[in-house]
């Protein structure tokens, strides 16, 4: 229980940030994706069904607050989130490489999708340009995001393990 409301307590502040803070900070319009951190995060930290959990709760908020389509967002998160958790049996606590590399896919995969359903569906064809002014700065900015951010969800997730293995190890 105590993860769950730690989990979503990371989502509400991660959420808040991104649409104050990061808001108020961001790049010619650009600011990094922390929603994404944390659904990326938890889905290879945590496993599939905790990834798409934080993604569904993500997107939710993404959906309720700014989304047109109430589900988009919601579903696009809740893929993200599993996708990264089939990635759990390759993710150590040292290596900083994965968890990078995940998120930058997912960062990816999140602008591609927004540009097929917003955009290239709507008749604009300017890929190019989408992706050179949009996905590939915020992509930047998002992992510059994630060398904080990341250290900060991995030691709240140590933390949280090395007390539910005290509690288990009491019970047995």
């Amino acid at each position: 229980m105590k993860r769950k409301v730690i989990t979503f307590l990371i989502i509400l502040v991660c959420f808040l940030l991104g649409s104050t803070v990061f808001h108020a900070l961001s790049f010619a319009g650009i600011k990094p994706n922390l929603l994404i951190i944390v659904t990326a995060s938890f889905g290879f930290m945590r496993g599939k069904k905790t990834g798409m959990a934080v993604g569904i709760v993500s997107g939710l908020l993404m959906d309720i607050f700014w989304g047109g389509t109430l589900g988009f967002y919601t579903l696009l998160f809740a893929v993200i989130g599993y996708i990264n958790g089939c990635f759990r049996r390759l993710f150590y606590d040292e290596d900083i490489k994965l968890p990078i590399a995940l998120i930058a896919a997912s960062e990816l995969l999140y602008g591609l999708v927004l540009y097929i359903c917003f955009y290239m569906l709507h008749g604009d064809f300017s890929f190019g340009s989408y992706l050179i002014k949009l996905i590939m700065p915020e992509l930047v900015y998002t992992i510059l995001a994630t060398l904080v951010l990341y250290q900060i969800i991995l030691h709240i997730n140590r933390r949280l393990e090395a007390e539910e293995q005290r509690s288990a190890s009491k019970f047995v």
